[in-house]
C-alpha cells in the first residue's frame, strides 16, 4: 500500500478543509446549545459535492476512491467545529447510500439517490430498536405481505435524522420464526401514512444532528420499495454498516488535528514563571501522545478505506479502525481539556464541546464492547 498523496489528492483536501473552515462552522456554539439542525450548511456541503464524492459518476456523484474520499473526509473534520453535522455526512454517506447503491433496484436509486446527493432530501436508518442495539437482529418491528404491499408495525429509536427524514431504510421481520435470515430492508417515504417521526430528543453530544424516534404503524408501503430480496435485511445491514464502521471516525482525525494545533499555540502562549507551559513534559508529553493517536489512527483508516475499496476482506481492520478512533477522540479531547483548564472548560473554545461529542463515536455503529467482540472472536476466541 502506498499512502503518498498525489498533488491531485493533496489539492482536493486542501479544497475541503478550506470550504469547511469557511463555510460549515457559522454559529455552531448556538446551534449546539439548542440542538439545531442547519438544513443552510447541509445544503452547502452538498453543493460542494460532498454527498457524492464516493458515488460512481454514471450515478452522478464524482467517482472518488475510498482512500481520498476519507482523506477529504478528515479534512472536511479539522475545518468544520461542528462534529455533529460532519457526523450526520459520513452516516448520510456510508449507511444510507450505500445500502441503496448497492442493494436498490434502478427505480429505487433513480427515485431516492440523486436527491440524496443533491441534498435536497435526508434519510434515515432505521434498524436500532429498544430491544436491539448491540443485538441487531432481534427486532420486533414487522413486515407482512399484502397483496401488492407490505404492513409495517414497529418503533425503530436513537435514529439519525428520524424526527426530519424524507425516507428511511428500515429493517423488519418478515418471518420472525427464521431470526436473522428472517429480516427484510424495505425504503419508506415519511409522508406514508402509519408513518409517525417524533419530536427531537436531546442527548449529551452530536447535538447539531436530530435523533428520534420512529414508529409505524400499519403503515403500507409498496412492494416494490422492498430492498434487495426477502430475508436479505441482515446482509444489507451488515454490508452497509461494515462501510459505516470502516469510514464514518474519518472526519474525528481532522478534528484531532484541529486540537493538536490549538494545544501547541496555547502550550506556547501561555506563560508560567517565565517560560512557556509547552515546556514541561506533563505538557507536551500529552500532546505528543495526541499526535501519536493521531498518526496511528491514520495508518488504520487508510489501511481500512484500501483494502475497502478493492473489495478485499476488512471485518477485523474496520472493528480495529472503529474502536481505536472512538476511543482516540475521547483521549485526545479530554487531554485537550486538561492542557487548556479552566479555558478548555468554557464553552466559547468548543474544546468541552469535543469531549462530549467524542462518546457518541464509543456507542453508534456498534458499540466499542461489540468491536472487541469481533476481534477477539476473528482472532479465534
Amino acid at each position: 500500500m502506498n499512502f503518498e498523496w498525489t498533488p491531485s489528492q493533496e489539492s482536493l483536501a486542501a479544497g475541503a478543509l478550506a470550504f469547511a473552515k469557511e463555510s460549515l462552522s457559522s454559529d455552531v456554539i448556538a446551534r449546539d446549545r439548542d440542538g439545531t439542525f442547519s438544513f443552510e450548511l447541509w445544503k452547502r456541503a452538498a453543493d460542494f459535492g460532498v454527498l457524492g464524492w464516493a458515488i460512481p459518476t454514471e450515478y452522478g456523484g464524482a467517482g472518488h476512491d475510498l482512500v481520498t474520499t476519507v482523506r477529504m473526509m478528515e479534512a472536511l473534520g479539522e475545518g468544520c467545529q461542528d462534529n455533529g453535522l460532519t457526523f450526520a455526512l459520513g452516516a448520510q454517506m456510508w449507511g444510507v447510500q450505500t445500502a441503496l447503491l448497492h442493494f436498490g433496484t434502478k427505480e429505487q436509486i433513480a427515485k431516492y439517490l440523486p436527491r440524496s446527493i443533491s441534498g435536497e432530501a435526508v434519510a434515515a436508518y432505521c434498524i436500532t430498536e429498544e430491544s436491539s442495539g448491540s443485538d441487531a437482529f432481534h427486532l420486533q418491528t414487522t413486515a407482512v405481505r399484502d397483496g401488492d404491499e407490505y404492513v409495517l408495525n414497529g418503533e425503530k429509536v436513537l435514529i439519525t435524522f428520524g424526527p426530519i427524514a424524507e425516507f428511511a431504510i428500515v429493517f423488519a421481520a418478515t418471518d420472525p420464526s427464521a431470526g436473522r435470515w428472517g429480516l427484510s430492508a424495505f425504503l419508506a417515504d415519511a409522508e406514508t401514512p402509519g408513518y409517525t417521526a417524533h419530536p427531537v430528543e436531546d442527548k449529551m453530544g452530536l447535538r447539531t444532528v436530530p435523533f428520534g424516534r420512529v414508529t409505524f404503524d400499519g403503515c403500507r408501503i409498496p412492494a416494490a420499495n422492498l430492498l434487495g430480496k426477502v430475508g436479505a435485511g441482515a446482509s444489507i445491514f451488515s454490508f452497509s454498516q461494515g462501510w459505516e464502521r470502516s469510514l464514518v471516525l474519518a472526519p474525528q482525525l481532522g478534528a484531532m488535528a484541529r486540537q493538536i494545533k490549538e494545544a501547541v499555540a496555547f502550550a506556547k502562549k501561555r506563560r508560567r514563571a517565565g517560560v512557556s507551559i509547552g515546556k514541561h513534559q506533563a505538557v507536551a508529553h500529552p500532546i505528543a501522545d495526541m499526535h501519536l493517536r493521531l498518526e496511528t489512527g491514520r495508518l488504520l483508516l487508510y489501511k481500512t478505506a484500501w483494502l475497502q475499496d478493492r473489495g478485499l476482506p476488512n471485518l477485523m481492520e474496520a472493528a480495529l479502525t472503529k474502536t481505536y478512533l472512538a476511543e482516540a477522540f475521547r483521549e485526545s479531547s479530554l487531554a485537550a481539556l486538561a492542557i487548556r483548564g479552566g479555558d478548555g472548560y468554557k464553552t466559547a473554545t468548543g474544546v468541552e464541546r469535543d469531549v462530549r461529542d467524542s462518546i457518541g463515536g464509543l456507542i453508534y455503529g456498534g458499540t466499542t464492547d461489540i468491536q472487541r467482540n469481533i476481534i477477539a472472536g476473528l482472532l479465534g476466541l
